[in-house]
C-alpha cells in the first residue's frame, strides 16, 4: 500500500514539473506573438492554457485523494500539501502567459511594442522562460539549491520592471499614456509570472527542508 501511495506521490511531482514546462512554453509562445505581432502563436496560447488547467485540476484531485485516504504526515504530508500551492501556481502562470498573448491581439495591426521598448521586453521574455524552466527543474530534482537559484533570478524581472517605468515617463516617450499603461499591465503580467515561479520554489524548498526560503519577489497574488 506505501508502495502505490509513493508511486501516486511520484506521479504527482512529474506532473508539477511537466505543468511548469508548459507554463514556460505557453510564455514562450505568448512573448514571441507580443514581439512580432504573431496572431496565431497568441490563439495557440489560449487553446493550450486549458491541457495546463485540465492537468492541474487532475493533480489537484489526486492530492486531495491521498490527504482523505493514506492521512500523510511529516515530509510526505508537505509533499501533498505543497502539490496543491504548485499545481494553483503553475496554471496562474499559463493564465499570465495568456493575458500576454491577449495584448498582443489588442494593439493589432499595430506593432504590440514599440521599439523604444522592445529590447526590454525581449529580456522579461527571456528572464521569464529561463526561470519557468529553471523551477520545472526545481520540482523534478527536489533540489533546494536550484529553487535559491529560482529566487535569486527573480532580482532581474524586478530590475527590468523598474527599467520599463524609467523608460516610459521619459520625455521622448512619444506614443502617449494609454499606450503607457497598457505596457505597464504588460510589464506587470511578465513581474507576476515570475513571483510564482519564485512561490513555486519556496514550497520545494520548504518540502524538502522543512524550513522557509527568504527572498525573491514578493508574494505572488495575481
Amino acid at each position: 500500500m506505501r508502495n502505490l501511495f509513493h508511486e501516486t506521490l511520484d506521479s504527482l511531482t512529474a506532473d508539477l514539473a511537466g505543468m511548469c514546462g508548459r507554463a514556460s512554453e505557453l510564455m514562450q509562445t505568448a512573448s514571441a506573438a507580443l514581439l512580432s505581432g504573431d496572431l496565431s502563436g497568441a490563439d495557440r496560447v489560449a487553446a493550450d492554457l486549458k491541457d495546463l488547467t485540465t492537468l492541474g485540476h487532475a493533480v489537484h484531485e489526486r492530492a486531495y485523494g491521498l490527504l482523505a485516504l493514506q492521512a500523510p504526515v511529516a515530509h510526505d504530508l508537505r509533499v501533498v500539501v505543497s502539490a496543491l500551492y504548485i499545481a494553483a501556481d503553475a496554471d496562474r502562470m499559463g493564465a499570465l502567459a495568456s493575458h500576454v498573448a491577449r495584448a498582443a491581439r489588442r494593439r493589432h495591426p499595430d506593432p504590440p511594442v514599440p521599439a523604444e521598448v522592445h529590447d526590454l521586453f525581449a529580456d522579461m521574455a527571456v528572464t521569464a522562460v529561463d526561470l519557468a524552466d529553471l523551477v520545472r527543474s526545481t520540482v523534478e530534482s527536489g533540489s533546494p539549491e536550484r529553487a535559491r537559484l529560482v529566487c535569486e533570478g527573480d532580482a532581474r524581472m524586478n530590475d527590468l520592471h523598474r527599467e520599463l517605468f524609467a523608460r516610459l515617463i521619459e520625455p521622448r516617450w512619444q506614443h502617449g499614456a494609454a499606450a503607457a499603461a497598457d505596457l505597464v499591465l504588460v510589464g506587470r503580467y511578465y513581474e507576476r509570472f515570475a513571483d510564482h515561479a519564485v512561490e513555486i520554489a519556496r514550497r520545494v524548498y520548504f518540502q524538502v527542508t522543512g524550513e522557509q526560503l527568504s527572498g525573491g519577489g514578493d508574494t505572488a497574488g495575481g
